[in-house]
Parts: C-alpha cells; sequence; structure tokens
C-alpha cells in the first residue's frame, strides 16, 4: 500500500532525482487527484456520465447506509473514540487505514481492500458480533462499490441525488409519500418492494395456467411453485380424516361415529358434492360462530375482568362475546364488522337521524359491538396521574385498532417516526387523535330478544346470598366502631359533635376527631377493609343482570376510578368533564412533553383518502367535532381499497385454516414481520374476497375447497421434502395441529355426554383444580373472593368460550393447553407439546372426572366390556381397533379392576368456609377471617372415583389412556 502525499511533498519530489518507490508515490497521488476532480465535476454538473451517476445513486442511497447501519458506531459517531482508529465516515479515512497503518480499501479492487476481508470475516472479523454481521447482498454492494472506484459524492451531491431519484424504484426501492417524519432525512427513506408489500394496492393477478385443470384457484399458485421446486403434492386425504379436520376447523368440535359413516358413504358416490355439502352444513351450524368466534377473541384480548392490581370483573364484557358470535354465524359482512366494532354508537346515531324510520342498527346493539374499545387490561386508581392513565388507555386503542383490523402494530410510533414501515410519529398521534374524545363507561343498552338470560336468576341469587353476607359483616363492624366513636365525643362532652364516619372522614368536618380503625382490634380493622372489598366485588357483579354494555361515548375527558365507570349525568359530574383539547405529538412518547399540535386523521403511507376529513386540503384527515372520528376512521379501515384491512383479514382466515398465514404474522404485515411465500395468491384471495361481499364463510368454504386443503399430513417422499422445504412452506401435505386448550375440553365433555351446547348467555366457571381456584388473589389492598364453580353440570359444563376469563386467575387445563392470556392480542396459537400436558391429562382432577363420566356413559349404553372398549376407541379416536389392540385393551382393563379391588378411594370433600390469613397493611400484623363459599352448601359434584365401582374406575383408566393418545390429540 502507499500513502497519500501533501501538495507540497508532491512537489519537492518532481524536483529531485527519483527511485522506484517514489515514482509509485506520486502515481498514487495524481490517481486520487483525478478522482476526487471527477466527484467535484459530478457535484457540480448533475447531468454528468450516466454511468458514474449510477455509481453515485448506488452509494447514497444502498452502499452509505449500511455503513451507517453497520459500521458508523465505532468507526465514526464519535470522532474521539474511533475504534482502531479507524474512520469510515469519509473515504479519505477509508483510505488513511487505521492503527495499523495500511489503506482500507483499493479502488478498483475489492478482493485487494483489507475492508472486504473484515465483512466477509476473511481473517479479520467486522463487526466482531455475528448478530451484527453483513448480509450476503450487504457484502456484495460495498465489493460492487469498491471495484467501480470507491465514488464518495459531497453531502450536497448525495441531498441532489435523493431529490432527483425521489420516484424512481431503482435499486435502492423506492420512496412512499406520507404525511411527513420527524425529520427530512426519515421522509427520503427508501424501502425495498418486498418490505412494504402490504401498502401497495392489491392488484388481482392472473391465475397461473397449469398442465391439470385445478379444483381451485388456490391449486394453481400453490401447485405451480411445488412443480417448480420438483416435487410432488401429497394425495387427497381420507373421508373420515377430512371430515374430522372440516368438523374441528368449523365447530371446534368432533363429529360422532354415526356423522363419520354417513360423510365417508357419500364421499364414496361424489367426493365433490358431498365435500361441498358438509363444508355448508358446518357453516349454518349455531356451533361456527362459537369456533371462528373464538379465534377473533384471541385477537381483541376479551376478558370479563379489567386485569393488573385491580382486576374488577367488567360484568356485562360478555354481551360483546355474544355480539361477536352472532356477527360469525350471521356472516355479518367484514366491512360492517369492522365499523361496528370501531364506532357502533356513532353508525347507530347516525343511521336514526338519517331516516324517520326505525334503524336496522339500533344505538342498544352499536354499544354492544363497540365493546371492542374496552376489551385491553386497563386500571385507574390514585396512585396514577389522571394524564398518564388516558394517555396508557388512547395508546392502547391506538395500537390495537392497527393490529387488529390493519395488522400494523402501532406502538413503535409512540416515540419515533416507524423504523421499518413507512408511518410517521404524526400519523400515530393522528390516530390517537381520532380516540381522544372517546371516554370508557358501562352504557345503558336494552337486552335484544337475540340475547340469551339463561341462568339469570340461579346466578343472581349467589351474588346477592354473598353480597348480603359481606354486607353483614362489614354493618357488624362499622356499628362497633360507631359505639367506640360516640363514646369518644362523649368522653369528651363533645356529644353533639358526633358524625358518622363517612362525614368524619369529609375535609370540612372540622376539630379533633377519633382515629379510623376506633374500637376495632387489629384483626377487626383488617377484616372491616375487606368486606367493604367483598361489598364493592359483589355489588359490581350484580350489574351482570342489568342492561348495561361495557363501551364508550364521546365527550372531554372524565376520569373516574376504573372500578366503575358511567357518563356524566348531574350537574357535579359535569363539572368535571374537561374541555376538549387538540391533540399534540408527544415527544418520546412522555405526556409530560407535548409538541406540535395533529388533527384526527388516518395513515397516509396507503395513499387511501379518507372520505370523512374536515377540509378539502387534508385528504387524510378526520372531523375535528367530538362525533365521528371513530366513525370516519372505521369507513377509511373498512373502505375496500384498504390493502392493509383486506390483506389482514383475508391472511389471518389462512393461518386458522393451516396453522400459519400466508404472510407468517398475521398481526404484522409489516417489514418486521415475515413475507409472504405466494404473494400472488393472498392477493388474488383478497381482490375475490371484495368481489364476494367480504363474506368469511364464503372464505372459509373457498380455502377448504381447495385440494391443498384437503391433502392428507402423510407424505412419501418425508426426505427429498425435508431437504428443499424444510418449513412446508410450498404446502406439499396438510400440517397437522394439536388440539387446542378450548377443544380439548369440549371434546371431552362430549365424549362423556356432558356437554351443554346451549349458546350464548353469562359466563360460566367450570370446575378447577381446588387449591388454584381457592388461593389468595389481590385486588387494590384486599383480597378477591375466592373461586366458585357453578352449582350445577349442566351451567359448568357448557363450551369453554364461555367460560369467564379473569386476567389474574387462569384456568390451569386451559393454560397449560396454550390458552392465551389476554392482556396481549394472540395472533396465533402456541402449540406446544410439553411435559406438563402429560403430567395434566393423566392426572389432573378435571381430566379424570372426565373420564370416569366417559366410562360411565359407556357402561349405560353397551353390556359387554369388549363393547364398551371398542365404543370408547371408536368414539375418541375416530377409527375401529385391531383385534390386537382390543385385547391389549382388555387386558389393561382386568388388571385395573384388580388394583381397584385393592385401592378404595375417598370421596372428595368440598369446603363451604376457608379460613383466609392475611397482614394488615399499616401495622404488619397477621389476622383472620372467614370467608363464606355458598356454592358448596348446594352443590351438585361431577361423578368421583368414590361414586363408582371398580369395573367403572378400570374402564376410566382405559378412557384416560383413548384421551392421551396422539389420535385424540391432534387434527390430521
Amino acid at each position: 500500500m502507499v500513502s497519500r502525499l501533501t501538495f507540497a511533498q508532491f512537489i519537492q519530489l518532481i524536483t529531485k532525482p527519483m527511485n522506484c518507490p517514489q515514482i509509485c508515490r506520486i502515481f498514487a497521488f495524481l490517481a486520487l487527484l483525478v478522482s476526487c476532480s471527477v466527484s467535484d465535476a459530478l457535484a457540480q454538473n448533475p447531468s454528468g456520465a450516466k454511468e458514474v451517476l449510477d455509481t453515485e445513486k448506488q452509494f447514497t442511497l444502498v452502499v452509505l447506509p449500511i455503513l451507517q447501519r453497520r459500521c458508523f458506531a465505532c468507526h465514526g459517531s464519535d470522532p474521539a473514540d474511533l475504534k482502531g482508529e479507524f474512520d469510515v465516515t469519509s473515504v479519505h479515512g477509508i483510505l488513511k487505514g487505521g492503527e495499523s497503518g495500511l489503506a482500507g480499501l483499493v479502488r478498483g479492487n475489492s478482493k485487494q481492500s483489507l475492508m472486504v476481508e473484515a465483512i466477509r470475516w476473511d481473517g479479520l472479523e467486522m463487526p466482531p458480533k455475528e448478530n451484527d454481521r453483513l448480509s450476503k447482498d450487504e457484502i456484495d454492494a460495498v465489493e460492487s462499490w469498491i471495484d467501480q472506484g470507491a465514488i464518495w459524492p459531497d453531502a450536497q451531491r448525495q441531498e441532489l441525488i435523493k431529490t432527483m431519484t425521489a420516484d424512481d424504484g431503482d435499486i435502492s426501492g423506492k420512496v412512499i409519500a406520507t404525511s411527513g417524519g420527524q425529520s427530512k432525512a426519515w421522509d427520503k427513506r427508501r424501502y425495498k418492494e418486498e418490505a412494504v408489500w402490504a401498502f401497495a394496492p392489491i392488484v388481482k393477478p392472473d391465475v397461473p395456467e397449469m398442465a391439470l385443470t385445478p379444483s381451485s384457484e388456490i391449486d394453481a399458485f400453490v401447485d405451480l411453485r411445488i412443480a417448480d421446486a420438483e416435487l410432488k403434492p401429497a394425495e387427497i386425504a381420507s373421508p373420515a380424516v377430512l371430515v374430522r379436520r372440516a368438523y374441528y376447523d368449523l365447530l371446534g368440535l368432533p363429529p360422532s361415529i354415526e356423522q363419520t359413516a354417513a360423510f365417508v358413504k357419500d364421499y364414496e358416490k361424489d367426493p365433490i358434492e358431498s365435500w361441498s355439502q358438509l363444508i355448508d352444513e358446518l357453516l349454518a351450524s349455531p356451533h361456527y360462530g362459537e369456533r371462528w368466534g373464538q379465534h377473533w377473541l384471541d385477537v381483541v384480548r376479551y376478558a370479563d375482568t379489567g386485569g393488573f392490581s385491580n382486576d374488577y370483573e367488567r360484568s356485562n364484557a360478555w354481551r360483546y362475546r355474544d355480539y361477536v358470535i352472532r356477527a360469525f354465524n350471521e356472516d355479518l359482512p367484514y366491512d360492517q364488522f369492522i365499523v361496528q366494532q370501531i364506532a357502533g354508537d356513532e353508525l347507530a346515531n347516525e343511521e336514526s337521524q338519517a331516516t324517520d324510520e326505525a334503524s336496522s342498527f339500533s344505538l342498544a346493539e352499536g354499544l354492544v359491538s363497540t365493546g371492542f374499545l374496552r376489551m385491553g387490561p386497563w386500571e385507574h386508581t390514585a396512585m396514577t396521574p389522571e394524564k398518564v392513565s388516558r394517555q396508557i388507555y388512547l395508546d392502547d386503542l391506538t395500537n390495537a385498532v392497527g393490529e387488529t383490523f390493519l395488522s400494523t402494530p402501532l406502538k413503535c410510533c409512540k416515540c419515533h417516526d416507524h423504523k421499518f414501515d413507512p408511518i410517521p410519529t404524526r400519523d400515530y398521534y393522528r390516530m390517537y387523535a381520532a380516540f381522544s374524545t372517546t371516554q370508557p363507561a358501562e352504557m345503558p343498552s336494552e337486552f335484544s330478544s337475540e340475547e340469551s338470560r339463561n341462568g339469570f336468576t340461579e346466578q343472581k341469587l349467589h351474588v346477592e346470598t354473598m353480597l348480603a353476607h359481606a354486607t353483614e359483616k362489614m354493618n357488624l363492624l362499622y356499628a362497633k366502631r360507631e359505639r367506640a366513636a360516640k363514646a369518644w365525643f362523649k368522653e369528651r362532652g363533645r356529644e353533639a359533635d358526633y358524625a358518622p364516619f363517612d362525614k368524619r372522614r369529609q375535609a370540612t368536618f372540622t376539630g379533633e376527631k377519633p382515629r379510623r380503625f376506633i374500637g376495632l382490634s387489629i384483626a377487626e380493622e383488617g377484616e372491616l377493609k375487606v368486606r367493604e372489598q367483598d361489598v364493592r366485588i359483589w355489588t359490581r357483579r350484580m350489574e351482570r343482570f342489568q342492561p348495561l354494555a361495557q363501551s364508550v361515548f364521546n365527550g372531554g375527558d372524565y376520569i373516574q376510578s376504573s372500578l366503575k365507570l358511567r357518563m356524566p349525568k348531574n350537574k357535579f359530574q359535569r363539572s368535571k368533564v374537561k374541555p376538549i383539547t387538540k391533540t399534540r405529538i408527544l415527544e418520546g412518547g412522555s405526556v409530560y412533553a407535548p409538541s406540535v399540535e395533529v388533527t384526527p386523521g388516518v395513515l397516509s403511507a396507503i395513499g387511501l383518502k379518507s372520505n370523512a376529513s374536515a377540509t378539502s386540503e387534508d385528504q387524510y384527515g378526520l372531523t375535528e367535532s367530538a362525533d365521528g372520528r371513530r366513525l370516519g376512521l372505521a369507513r377509511w379501515i373498512a373502505d375496500s381499497n384498504n390493502s392493509l384491512a383486506v390483506r389482514s383479514i383475508v391472511n389471518r382466515v389462512w393461518s386458522l385454516h393451516f396453522g400459519k398465514g400466508i404472510a407468517g404474522n398475521p398481526n404484522n404485515l409489516g417489514a418486521s414481520g415475515k413475507t409472504p411465500t405466494h404473494p400472488l395468491l393472498l392477493d388474488y384471495l383478497a381482490a375475490e374476497f371484495v368481489a364476494n361481499g367480504s363474506s368469511i364463510k364464503w372464505l372459509n368454504k373457498k380455502i377448504m375447497g381447495s385440494q391443498v386443503y384437503q391433502r392428507a399430513s402423510s407424505h412419501p417422499d418425508y426426505v427429498k421434502i425435508g431437504n428443499v422445504d424444510p418449513n412446508n412452506e410450498l404446502m406439499t401435505y396438510f400440517n397437522p395441529r394439536r388440539l387446542t386448550a378450548e377443544e380439548l375440553r369440549d371434546t371431552m365433555l362430549m365424549l362423556s355426554d356432558e356437554l351443554n351446547l346451549a349458546v350464548g348467555g353469562l359466563p360460566i366457571r367450570p370446575e378447577i383444580n381446588l387449591e388454584v381456584a381457592l388461593s389468595p388473589r389481590m385486588i387494590q389492598f384486599s383480597l378477591a373472593p375466592g373461586y366458585q364453580p357453578d352449582a350445577t353440570p349442566g351451567q359448568r359444563n357448557r363450551r369453554s368460550v364461555y367460560i369467564q376469563r379473569i386476567r389474574g386467575l387462569s384456568d390451569p387445563l386451559l393454560e397449560v393447553f396454550d390458552k392465551p392470556n389476554s392482556s396481549e392480542s394472540c395472533e396465533m396459537r402456541d402449540s406446544a407439546s410439553v411435559t406438563p400436558q402429560v403430567f395434566t391429562l393423566l392426572n389432573s382432577d378435571v381430566v379424570t372426572k372426565r373420564s370416569i363420566a366417559m366410562a360411565v356413559r359407556l357402561q349405560t349404553e353397551f353390556d359387554s366390556v369388549e363393547g364398551q372398549i371398542e365404543k370408547g376407541y371408536q368414539r375418541a379416536l375416530a377409527k375401529v381397533p385391531s383385534p390386537a389392540m382390543l385385547k391389549r385393551l382388555a387386558d389393561h382393563y382386568q388388571d385395573m379392576v384388580a388394583y381397584h379391588l385393592e385401592h378404595p378411594p375417598e370421596p372428595e370433600v368440598f369446603p363451604t368456609e376457608i379460613t383466609r390469613r392475611v397482614v394488615e397493611e399499616f401495622s404488619g400484623d397477621p389476622f383472620e377471617y372467614q370467608e363464606r363459599l355458598d356454592i358448596y352448601e348446594n352443590y351438585s359434584p361431577d361423578k368421583q372415583a368414590s361414586d363408582v365401582s371398580a369395573e367403572t374406575r378400570a374402564l376410566a383408566d382405559v378412557c384416560l389412556l383413548f384421551l392421551n393418545s396422539n389420535e385424540f390429540m391432534f387434527v390430521y
């Protein structure tokens, strides 16, 4: 390598006799001078030579961003701390080299450039961390830049290049016009087509022409890629496998033996027609909405409690759950489904004003449907500033709408312009502003004839009993305290100054007064707080039976405790409502750092204008009035031209049929999500979905009608497929899946003939592990009442979608089988197979009771042991056992009879009272109190081992084997 010469040194050299090394240094200096002159000339001449201009564009738009991302942090961001004394922020710094004294590159020769050796990890290793290494494409770009002369235009020239090529989709990607970022540099960012595919308009592609006519356009797109990979798809699955797959996919329940036999018979006559008829029958079932409503409830984070330290009940959330189930059963067009959930109240008000006739969508329905806006965990207490609680709620709404309907997480934009997607912070706060007049409340909403109110009488009696008990205990302690307070005033000759505790605690009460818990012991002080909390909790649960909806209203901020939220009615309450203010961008996402004002609006990167713009100049704006902001936003999302929204739901539905989406992250179609494996197929289905009325049922049938869906889960050439396509992205075979938690519980109840198939209504409480049920659970400085199941099997053995979702208490059976937590949106269920699942299926009380009930049913229906075992096997595993298998099971039965005769079980005892031991929060002293468990006073338990004979217990052990087998646990 040669070192650079100054101009003065050059003059001295050429005036003296020169040796060979000195001549080399002169030529190096001249080469550098020429290259710099060319670069300077081009900076002054934008219309310079095209090939050089392309090189400059390559550097400015591709290479420089690579160096900034990968190198600047250690070699340039801090000039005072250059690692290895190597500066890569200019070509001169790279040519100078670092502490080794060797130049970092040789212009025109990447193979001899130390910089390339380093980024290739060929002797040198830069960046030094494995996770930070440059990709092959990045290395190729740097090498190409060096080979073409390593031209580095100055800053002015770079800005000129960015401006000149702002709309060109060249090698560096394209610029996407938005409402503007926090910096001009962000506005000029370029995006590769594959990173922003979801933001582009949907253009329906032509269906590929295949040599064989496919049964569905879906097959043409998929099979073309399979053929390109020189693979062959699996055969169509057997009809017995297909019918079970279809039942679980659409209903979440298995077919009966009779239903399976009938379909197999029809399929043998006419496969296509029988399959089509089966799908139609299942889509028409009322249980379809329960299964597909469950999927939606996962996404929106449905729960019956608020979460956090104030995990109070949201007593009427069940009405939103039932709305979702009805929407799927009625095949409500998806665009209407969007609008009703985001702005059902505003939609109903608009419709009622637009016609004198009765509105087709009532305000009561609109308030229930906007329960979506109340699904996230949220609380407000005196421990959190009001503005912070308010911001948390609005941030949650904004991100929830982005993830749910647009498959675009937006919380990244709260603090800064999105790092990967073309979504500026400004757009985030414009959507945030669309919700800034939205206030959470329990709103009056009359019950409709479609809403089930079964069980109101029984459940209300239980709540009234517990409320009366808590009130009685509280009043006894109140009375003792007040007797002591009266004595305190009397001792001081101030009997006339006595006032009840509620008035004494007011700031307006003047003069000396007794301590808060006068007359009570430490234990009684603690118990009083518990009883007061119980009264609040049971009073809140009484709302479950009232015509209220977890919903919202429009207006200025009205901050209330999360225990009870109501629309302000009287003059005093209205005086606490704050005026509606402009929304401001919050620097760093801090509510204490407001900056630029923004008006309500929508995302600008899609290029889809808002039809609710407040001004003609702002094509992405929404109204600034208190009412109508959400409706404008909802209609923009539901627009058939909204590429994000349409692709989102199509990809989501696909993922629920195949276990993964065409794009791998149903909640994230952005650059940080997985790119689609079949982008043309996704766009074809998206276009067809809109053309067919945005019907989810149409999309279900379209997907299930394809050979791709009907393929077997086995393949004769797994070895080749494993080498070519290890993740089955080409879909050469159907991926088997494990039953979800709800499917598992519902199927066990169905096999034991215990399942209550009533649709809709109040949340249910099944039996759970008693230790978990009665474990202490904190709620705001006190304990929540222990979990009690419903009193009768008919109530508690309904479908799992109706189980009360308590954020602070998970059902152990459902949790171990990956039922998602309701705090975060679940885009796809996990289906890991882990050891605790084995122990649960073999040993848990819940599964044991199902096996006992299953055995009782079999003994009732069949006389012989062999018949009982054979029919149980067939029902659970959807196939007939071989003679050898039947003999093994019969032998096991006999062994277990002998065992159970020697080991009689003890009956399970249910407590009617439990002693709680708690530490008093202020004194730190422990105290005890008794909690009543009224349900167990008149409880109808499930069949227990002690209730049945040794023969029944032995048959139950055989049934337990069925419930632990892969054929039972998986859908193939």
